[in-house]
């Protein structure tokens, strides 16, 4: 009888069950779902392109996806295929991709004065990638107001500079909507022909500045604020980190750049020094899923392009506009080799000892990461009719939602179009809150806290 007793389920328990199944991470996935299908539909409306055909749905849902996404990847030319509805409905979904849908939820709850809850709490701290709940209402306040601040700067900047090639009402449309673009790491642009900014190659403004707003979308919210608050204060280890490996990784990326395309003459080899140099650092940043590039990436050599993937797999940092794996989990993978080799037990950085939930961590995204790539680039070999490497670049730059392709996205088959698709949400979102979307039980969570007995195998 005490048996059957304990086994019952009370009416509280059943209710904990029904409810444990709108997790964060699901919640995340299902709001992503829902706007990228809204962003589908009115795609397809008549309005949305010039021909007034709109797009097929396939089309129609890449697209939506690609700029959700923050991603850059496009199956039809922006510039040359969008009414004015059209571009700013792919604006719109570029802004709420890349500060999240959740951000904007509490933006209009806080304009509302109403009170925001425990529930919508764990969205954000699960949506900006927070380890407690401490200060996200806060968090989010400021990520609003910085992504606003500095995407008017960028777009003033870039409309004063480009309104001497075209009229100020066309110079600041395409301000404000590049701004926007580049700060959310998207990619997407007006120049048409899939040209991105080739024609502005040699321009040292146009080109700052789409480099600091790719770089600034790119250290996440978390290291801005940082910024912002402590001005004059000690930074965070997280912003010492994310800051460091950033430009380390844009500088070691720019000077190999430089070098390996020095005599190239379909790349840098018709530059003087002083282009090589500025279009080298160029195509180092975007590579952090930007995705814009002022150069035809298809024409680099081998090296280049190999390095490029590297730089796209790693991607920007956590909590920002953009993808990838993210350089503090590069870092944290790093730092565990290192420590393995000296015969560490612990894991150090800067006398501070990294807990190993975090390196699991960094190993399960890694892993996930790599099998997705993987699988991808199988079902890509097998569907479509190119090369192997532009394959392999075009996977790598939808899981790292950057954006930059060697020219297969345009023929891409409908079943190429469905797995890049899939690969840029399960990028944009990150593998693990993908992985715990699907498979994740709130119900069982007492089974992890058994301890077994260990046991020893031998690998290596």
């Amino acid at each position: 009888m005490n048996q059957i007793i304990l086994n019952k389920k009370t009416p509280p328990d059943r209710y904990k069950e029904k409810r444990s199944f709108l997790t964060p991470a699901r919640v995340l996935v299902i709001g992503f779902l829902v706007i990228s299908l809204v962003g589908t539909l009115l795609l397809m409306l008549s309005t949305s392109t010039i021909t007034g055909n709109g797009l097929s749905f396939i089309d129609a849902l890449f697209t939506s996806t690609s700029a959700l996404c923050v991603t850059g990847l496009v199956v039809v030319d922006t510039g040359t295929t969008f009414t004015l509805f059209g571009q700013i409905v792919i604006l719109l979904l570029i802004q709420i991709g890349g500060l999240g849908f959740m951000t904007f939820a509490t933006l209009f709850s806080i304009l509302l004065g109403k009170k925001i809850t425990l529930k919508e709490r764990l969205l954000l701290q699960e949506a900006l990638n927070q380890v407690t709940l401490e200060g996200i209402v806060r968090l989010t306040k400021y990520v609003i107001s910085i992504s606003f601040i500095v995407e008017a700067i960028g777009a003033l900047i870039l409309s004063i500079r480009w309104s001497f090639d075209m009229g100020w009402s066309k110079a600041l449309y395409f301000g404000i909507f590049h701004s926007v673009s580049a700060f959310n790491n998207a990619g997407f642009d007006l120049f048409g022909n899939f040209s991105s900014i080739t024609s502005y190659q040699k321009d040292l403004v146009t080109n700052s500045t789409m480099m600091i707003l790719i770089i600034l979308g790119g250290f996440g919210f978390v290291v801005l604020s940082d910024f912002y608050t402590n001005y004059n204060r000690k930074k965070s280890l997280h912003t010492k980190i994310v800051v460091q490996t950033s430009l380390l990784f844009i500088m070691i990326g720019a000077i190999l750049i430089f070098l390996l395309e020095f005599s190239n003459p379909q790349t840098l080899g018709a530059l003087d020094t002083g282009g090589k140099a500025l279009t080298s650092i160029f195509q180092s940043v975007t590579p952090r899923t930007a995705g814009f590039n002022t150069v035809d990436i298809s024409q680099l050599r081998d090296t280049t392009q190999l390095l490029i993937i590297v730089l796209m797999f790693i991607g920007a940092s956590p909590g920002s506009t953009g993808g990838g794996i993210k350089t503090t989990t590069i870092l944290t993978i790093a730092l565990s080799v290192i420590n393995t080799f000296k015969g560490c037990n612990n894991v150090t950085y800067k006398e501070r000892t990294i807990p190993k939930d975090i390196i699991h961590r960094a190993i399960a995204i890694t892993s996930l990461a790599v099998l997705l790539i993987l699988i991808t680039t199988s079902i890509l070999t097998i569907t479509e009719k190119a090369d192997f490497m532009p394959l392999f670049f075009e996977s790598v730059s939808a899981f790292g939602t950057v954006g930059l392709s060697m020219g297969v996205t345009t023929q891409l088959s409908q079943m190429g179009k469905i797995a890049i698709i899939i690969t840029m949400f399960c990028g944009r979102l990150g593998p693990l809150t993908v992985a715990f979307a699907l498979g994740q039980n709130y119900k069982k969570n007492y089974l992890r806290q058994i301890k077994y007995p260990d046991e020893r195998i031998i690998i290596g």
